[in-house]
This record gives structure tokens, C-alpha cells and sequence, in this order.
């Protein structure tokens, strides 16, 4: 089977998140750069690589890389590739993308002119001059970074945190890519207990249990690339087969609450369509009131910064109730994100380590503070 440069952009600080998910997969990446993991694969890695990545954005076909500086440029190169060889004449192939740190500056010229240099390659390509695109869609992707451009084939369609469960959620939600990458980070033993107190509408939980039940986060869910005349039905049957039997029915105990009963009912509802209703049962409880005499677990949540819900005062009289109420848990771990710059001085602690990683356009950090290593069960 034919392979090609597969592109996974990701949210900056996620990229050795994506880079491992995809050596796990069985795919040796090629490059790992800000924003992108790369590795080569064919169009049953496509099927498999966006069913199973879990901290990635999409899963992209590279169909072309150079640089150009001059519109000029842009169209000559857009135009001398066969795009006959991924699309078909009756396909729809809209444009979208963006332009960063570049000559070129402008998405919409890009854009246009992308769009134009590939109708004129396929016309010269099929005869035709007009294109109905009543067909699938074929998605374009372009990136223009420091005058390098990337033309790329989406094979994914709405974004790969859309699983599929979160029908309904909170006012301010974590992306479930994030809420992914902070349990690996984790490195949570499903044999001891999982705690967010500050669930919302569940996603940390909820994705903590798919993980360690080795719940493909795309199997209920349609793909793009499901519609390409080169990605046959059989591909998405085989991998959808595999990613059933690798799953594994584990008994896991997994803390969740909110001060909120209306959250909790949507969380409780997530937590049914994720198929986890049975590990995740959200309860009302205040954050502070959080307590267990289980002596070793983990706790993972996504308290509210200041700059999206709530206020500065408020953010921080949070924090410090956490930090009264986690420290009686004195052997658990504790994994908190925020971009809040005050939390450890609201919290009472200072973190063991701190990541960082941007949530939408919010610099964050995932603040670590390690427990005692649990006994091996």
C-alpha cells in the first residue's frame, strides 16, 4: 500500500504526548517540531492514527511543502502538483488555513489563490474548466510558517477531540485533548483511585476511564477520509475491529464532583455515551469537602483561571480551599491546571515540577506535586 507523510498538529507542549501515542500505534515519527508531529504511513495508518490519538488535533496527508515569498510563487508551486491523484473531478475541495511569521501574510489572498492554482492543475489534468463539487469532500489544509508553505488533505473533518460524548457541556470546558495528555502525564495506576472534585461536565474522568479501558476516542464517531474513494470501507471495518477487541474491562474507582447539580447531570449523561457510566458516577460536593481515607490516589482537575470564569478573588480563595482540603491526602498526587500565576501562593505549596501547554490562547501550566509510590498490587 502506498505510504506518505501523515502530519498530526497538535496544541504547543503536546507534541511528545502525540509523538508516543503514535510509536505506540506502531509508526516511527519523522520529525516532532512546535505544533506538529510527522511520520510516515499509508491509508490504514489513516484509519487507525484518527481513531486512536488522543492528544492530537487532526490527522493530515502532506501533499506538498516549499517555499514562497511571492504570490507568484505560491500559485506556480500550488499549480505544478498532480492534484488529480487525490481528487476526483466531482469532488468539493474547499481551501482553509493560516499564515505566520510570512511575506505572505494574508489567509484570504493565500487562500484564493491556493483554491485557483489547484482548479487550473485539475482542469488541465480532466478537460473541464468548470468544477460542480457536489461530491466528498476533500478538505485543503495550508500552513504559510516563515515563508515555508504545507498543503495538506484533512482526513479527519471536525477536530479529533470531538469524541462523541460531550453532547452538552459547561460554560468553560476542557478540551479533551488536554484532559488526555494531564492523566499520561499522570501516570495514574488504574488499581488505586482517580479524584476531580472540580469535574464540570466530566471530560477528565470520563477520559481517564477510556484510557485505562483502552477505549478508542474515535470509534463512535465519522471520519473525512470515510468519504475518499482511496480509503475503502474495508480499512475503516479492520481498524474498527481491532480497536474493539484491544479493549479492556477493568474495575476502576474514579472520584467526581461538582458543586453544581446541573454540571453533575451533564457530566453523569457524558459519562453514558463515552460507555464509562459504570466507572464515572459524578456526585454534588464542594471541592473542599473532598475527602477519602483511601490512602494512595491521584487527583487531576481543571479549576477555573480567573480570565474565563469568575474573578481574581474568587480564583483565589479556590485555590486555597483545594490546598486545605488536598493536604489532608497526604499521600495522593496532585496534577492541577491553571494559568492562574498566583496559584501556588493561593494553594500553600509550591509544585514539585510544572508543565507548560497553552489551553486556546491561555499560556498554562499542569502544576505537579508528587505522593508517596503506591505498593505494587
Amino acid at each position: 500500500m502506498e505510504k506518505f507523510e501523515i502530519i498530526i498538529p497538535t496544541i504547543f507542549g503536546l507534541e511528545a504526548f502525540v509523538s508516543r501515542e503514535v510509536r505506540a500505534l506502531g509508526y516511527e515519527t519523522t520529525s516532532v517540531e512546535d505544533g506538529r508531529v510527522t511520520f510516515l504511513g499509508d491509508y490504514r495508518a489513516i484509519c487507525r492514527a484518527n481513531l486512536w490519538v488522543r492528544t492530537g488535533e487532526r490527522v493530515l496527508i502532506k501533499v506538498a511543502e516549499f517555499e514562497a515569498r511571492t504570490f507568484s510563487e505560491l500559485f506556480d508551486s500550488t499549480k505544478a502538483i498532480d492534484w488529480s491523484r487525490w481528487i476526483g473531478k466531482d469532488n468539493a475541495f474547499p481551501v482553509t488555513g493560516f499564515c505566520l511569521k510570512s511575506v505572505l501574510a494574508s489567509m484570504r489572498d493565500c487562500q484564493s489563490i491556493i483554491k485557483k492554482a489547484i482548479v487550473d492543475s485539475m482542469s488541465q489534468k480532466y478537460g473541464i474548466t468548470h468544477f460542480e463539487e457536489t461530491g466528498a469532500v476533500y478538505q485543503i489544509r495550508f500552513s504559510v510558517m516563515k515563508d515555508r508553505v504545507t498543503l495538506m488533505l484533512d482526513t479527519t473533518g471536525d477536530g479529533l477531540h470531538k469524541r462523541g460524548y460531550r453532547a452538552v457541556s459547561n460554560a468553560a470546558p476542557l478540551k479533551e485533548t488536554i484532559a488526555a495528555s494531564m492523566i499520561m502525564l499522570s501516570h495514574w495506576k488504574y488499581e488505586y483511585p482517580l479524584a476531580d472534585p472540580l469535574c464540570g461536565s466530566g471530560t477528565i474522568p470520563i477520559e481517564a476511564a477510556m484510557i485505562k479501558r483502552n477505549i478508542a476516542p474515535g470509534l463512535t464517531r465519522g471520519f473525512l477520509s470515510e468519504g475518499f474513494s482511496q480509503c475503502p470501507k474495508e480499512l475503516w471495518d479492520e481498524a474498527r475491529e481491532e480497536a474493539r477487541s484491544l479493549e479492556k474491562n477493568v474495575p476502576l474507582e474514579i472520584f467526581a464532583s461538582d458543586i453544581d447539580a446541573n454540571t453533575i447531570e451533564i457530566a453523569k449523561r457524558n459519562a453514558v455515551l463515552a460507555g464509562v457510566g459504570d466507572a464515572v458516577v459524578p456526585t454534588v460536593l464542594n471541592a473542599g469537602d473532598f475527602y477519602t481515607d483511601i490512602p494512595y490516589g491521584t487527583v487531576i482537575c481543571n479549576p477555573p483561571y480567573g480570565e474565563r470564569l469568575g474573578d481574581e478573588k474568587m480564583c483565589q480563595e479556590l485555590y486555597a480551599i483545594m490546598g486545605k482540603a488536598f493536604k489532608k491526602l497526604d499521600k495522593w498526587s496532585y496534577y492541577i491546571l491553571t494559568s492562574n500565576e498566583g496559584f501556588e501562593k493561593a494553594f500553600g505549596k509550591v509544585a514539585d515540577k510544572k508543565r507548560k501547554l497553552y489551553n486556546g490562547m491561555l499560556k498554562c501550566n499542569i502544576y505537579q506535586y508528587f505522593g508517596e509510590r503506591p505498593p505494587r498490587k
